[in-house]
C-alpha cells in the first residue's frame, strides 16, 4: 500500500519549554475593512532555527511577518517574543530587526555609515562603534567596501550591506521580507548559501519570507506553508515536500503527479488522492519488464521539456492519465536523448513512492 505521512498536523506547535521558542504566534487574526488576510494563527518558531514562510501573493504570510516585527497590530490574538508579549508593543520596542527587499540603505552615506546608523542613534561611542561595524563588514566579507557608496555596490553587496546593518545590534529575531527576490537566479542561489552560512556562524533567530518553494528548501530548517491566510502545513523541508499533508502544498511545492477518485482506486486500490513527484516516476522502453509490485503503464510522449540537469516528460498513458516524468540528464553530451517527442513508453514507478495526501486542512 502507499506510504502514509506522520508529519506534524498544520499549526502544530514546536516542541521544547517556552525557553525554547523564539517567536510564538498565538490565535492571531488580522482583518483590514472585509478582508481576512490571517484567519486564527497558531505558530511557534524555536529559538536559533531558520524558519520560513512560504506561499503564493496574498497568502498572508508577509502581514504575519509584519505583526511580528510590529508594523501591524493583530486584530485578535498575541505575539510573544522569548516568552514575553510583544503584541501592542511599538516596533523599536522589540528585540527584532527587519531586513527588506529593497535593501532601503541610505545613498548619501557611506558603507560603514549605512551599517554603523543604528549602533549611532543607540548612542554607541565612536570608537565602539567603528570596531563593530569592521566586524560586521567582515563577516559578510565586505570590509574592503567600508568607504564606498551604495550605488557603487552590487545588487548581491548591497543585500549583504542591508543584513550587516540589521545583524550588527544583534536582534534576537531577524525578520528577512523576501530579501533575495530583486537578485538574478545566479546570484540569489549563490546569495542562499551565504545567507544559510550567516545564520548558522551568528546564531540568531532568522524568520523568512519567500514565495520561491526551491529558495525555502533550500534554507530551511522548517518551513510553514501558507494559503488563503492559514497555514497548511509546518515541517522540514524533506517533510512538506515527501509527505504533502493537502492538495495545495503536494502543487505547491514542486510538481507533482496527483491521483484521485477512480484512477486512484484502479492503480493503487485506493480512492483518496495520492502524490508521486515526477522523479520518482520512470520511462522505459515499451514492454520492458518491470520491478515487482510496480505501477507500469503504456504511454506515449506527448512533450518534453529540457531544462539543463533533468528533462521532464509529459505522457499520455493507455487509462487516459497524462503523467509527468523528470529524468536526470546522464547521457554524455554528444549524445541525444534515448526519449523522444511522439515515442511509445513504459511509464512505472513502485508503490512505496506514492504517499497519500490527506483531506485538506481547515
Amino acid at each position: 500500500m502507499p506510504h502514509t505521512t506522520s508529519a506534524a498536523p498544520a499549526g502544530e506547535r514546536a516542541a521544547g519549554t517556552d525557553g525554547d521558542i523564539a517567536v510564538s504566534v498565538q490565535g492571531v487574526h488580522k482583518q483590514f475593512g472585509d478582508l481576512v488576510a490571517v484567519k486564527d494563527l497558531d505558530i511557534d518558531i524555536r529559538a536559533g532555527e531558520f524558519f520560513s514562510m512560504l506561499g503564493p501573493s496574498g497568502s498572508g504570510k508577509t502581514t504575519v511577518l509584519r505583526m511580528i516585527a510590529g508594523f501591524e497590530e493583530p486584530t485578535a490574538g498575541r505575539i510573544l517574543l522569548h516568552g514575553e508579549d510583544v503584541t501592542r508593543s511599538a516596533p523599536f520596542d522589540r528585540p527584532v530587526n527587519t531586513v527588506f527587499q529593497d535593501y532601503a540603505l541610505f545613498p548619501h552615506l557611506s558603507i560603514a555609515e549605512n551599517v554603523a546608523y543604528g549602533l549611532k542613534v543607540r548612542g554607541v561611542s565612536k570608537t565602539e562603534r567603528a570596531r563593530l561595524v569592521s566586524e560586521a563588514l567582515e563577516q559578510v566579507r565586505l570590509g574592503h567596501v567600508a568607504e564606498r557608496r551604495p550605488s557603487q555596490l552590487s545588487g548581491g553587496q548591497r543585500q549583504r550591506i542591508a543584513l550587516a546593518r540589521a545583524l550588527i545590534l544583534r536582534p534576537q529575531v531577524l525578520l528577512l521580507d523576501e530579501p533575495l527576490g530583486a537578485l538574478d537566479k545566479q546570484l540569489r542561489e549563490q546569495m542562499q548559501f551565504e545567507l544559510k552560512q550567516i545564520q548558522r556562524d551568528v546564531g540568531i533567530t532568522f524568520v523568512f519570507v519567500t514565495h520561491d518553494q526551491e529558495e525555502a528548501l533550500t534554507l530551511s530548517d522548517r518551513v510553514a506553508v501558507f494559503n488563503d491566510g492559514r497555514i497548511e502545513q509546518v515541517g522540514s523541508p524533506r517533510e512538506v515536500y515527501e509527505f504533502p499533508r493537502t492538495e495545495f502544498v503536494a502543487r505547491f511545492l514542486g510538481i507533482t503527479n496527483l491521483l484521485s477518485g477512480e484512477t486512484a482506486r484502479a492503480l493503487l486500490g485506493d480512492a483518496a488522492p495520492h502524490s508521486v513527484r515526477p522523479e520518482r516516476v520512470q520511462l522505459a522502453a515499451p514492454g520492458a519488464p518491470s520491478a515487482d509490485g510496480a505501477v507500469s503503464l503504456a504511454g506515449r510522449v506527448l512533450e518534453t521539456v529540457y531544462a539543463g540537469a533533468h528533462t521532464r516528460y509529459l505522457v499520455e498513458t493507455e487509462i487516459g492519465v497524462r503523467f509527468i516524468s523528470e529524468q536526470q540528464n546522464a547521457h554524455t553530451p554528444h549524445t541525444a536523448p534515448s526519449v523522444q517527442r511522439g515515442d511509445a513508453v513504459s511509464l512505472r514507478f513502485a508503490r512505496d513512492h506514492v504517499v497519500a495526501v490527506p483531506a485538506a486542512a481547515g
